[in-house]
């Protein structure tokens, strides 16, 4: 198989997981074991309705790629996601450059946008060879948490009091 093939093949990570794996690695290898607690989440409902809401005009929403990725937005040769607030700033900019890196090795070059409608702006970005290296150690490192027998011990952030998880790993 060649090299590049082969590589595509290495990437077959939903994009959430490179999120989760720059917000916690715990979040990461649950969803990872279809452990989820998203639907039972406001927050994430919120999310969800600003994606719907936001860009009415936008055609080309929801865009599923190799039935894996999800984009947002695809519109003006961009790769467009939508995030409810910048606090996520670094998980959400992996995400893309997945996203972009992605669509590269299928030949596919666009560059990225962040829109943050409830702060109303945007976050332009370009997948360099530096954000190339990260996703490549990015999904190493998913692919070492996800394969473990259990999960990385819950340690306390910021993002903790807000996430679909919190009971699971404090209650």
């Amino acid at each position: 198989m060649p090299e590049e093939i082969q590589e595509l093949q290495d990437l077959k990570f939903q994009g959430i997981k490179i999120n989760y794996l720059y917000v916690c690695k715990r979040k990461l290898w649950l969803f990872s074991k279809n452990i989820t607690f998203e639907n039972q989440s406001d927050k994430v409902l919120l999310g969800r309705i600003l994606h719907e809401y936001s860009y009415p005009k936008e055609e080309t929403k929801e865009v599923l790629i190799d039935n894996l990725i999800m984009i947002d937005i695809l519109s003006d040769g961009a790769v467009r996601e939508v995030k409810y607030s910048s606090k996520m700033k670094e998980a959400d900019i992996m995400q893309v450059m997945y996203y972009l890196y992605y669509l590269k090795q299928k030949g596919i070059e666009k560059q990225g946008v962040i829109n943050y409608p409830k702060e109303r702006r945007k976050e332009t970005l370009q997948l360099t060879p530096e954000y190339e290296q990260k996703v490549k150690e990015a999904l190493s490192e998913i692919e070492e948490i996800t394969s473990q027998a259990t999960p990385p011990p819950a340690t306390k952030q910021k993002v903790c009091k807000s996430c679909a998880y919190f009971e699971f790993c404090w209650g």
